[in-house]
């Protein structure tokens, strides 16, 4: 049987789409809720190094400045979520986690003032799990995977660095960085043993 660490296609396809879609799904619905209230929920992002505001990067991906922004992250969001569950869910939420974390915390400690917003960062941190995680786990399965996901959304990638302004370009980068860091662990995991117990 396939390690996980070394699969390309989720084992469980419609749980998959279930949870990819039930995802997005909730980002349209929040952005239905802040429509009807003006908007007031866009100040709600990630604000750097404001300690009143550092709970705010548990909800910044799933907040959007308008139906616009939120349209141009959905779509590559499903397809590079979708293929990042191919480790199964309980992995595809512990990636998640990972570049959520990363993304908002890279982007309170380092980013411009101001709230940053949107799913943007995870749409990197997917696209960057996928792109190095064949590397990590020796798959080369993943790595041909990895070729056909540049070739449709490599560009994007010059979105890590300063650009248009109103952009979270720290976003993007913190987010890349994460995905990095999820696709080293779940490899890493993939090769060790048992945990050794440490008593405090």
């Amino acid at each position: 049987m396939k390690s996980p660490a070394k699969r390309v296609v989720p084992p469980k396809p419609v749980l998959s789409a279930v949870v990819v879609l039930g995802f997005v799904g909730l980002l349209y619905v929040v952005e239905a809720i802040d429509t009807v209230l003006g908007g007031t929920l866009n100040d709600d992002g990630v604000i750097p190094r404001d300690f009143d505001q550092w709970d705010n990067i548990l909800w910044y991906p799933v907040l959007h400045g308008d139906w616009t922004h939120l349209t141009g992250n959905a779509v590559p969001l499903m397809v590079l979520a979708y293929l990042a569950t191919s480790g199964g869910i309980k992995q595809f939420f512990q990636v998640t986690a990972v570049i959520w974390l990363c993304g908002g915390l890279g982007v309170w400690i380092f980013g411009s003032y101001g709230s940053h917003i949107g799913a943007s960062g995870l749409v990197f941190g997917f696209l960057m799990f996928l792109l190095v995680r064949g590397v990590f786990a020796r798959s080369a399965l993943q790595i041909v995977l990895a070729v056909v996901v540049f070739a449709m959304y490599g560009a994007a990638l010059w979105g890590v660095l300063p650009g248009q302004p109103g952009i979270s370009w720290e976003g993007h980068l913190f987010g890349a960085l994460g995905g990095v860091l999820a696709a080293w662990g779940v490899a890493r995991d993939a090769r060790k043993g048992a945990p050794t117990t440490l008593d405090a």
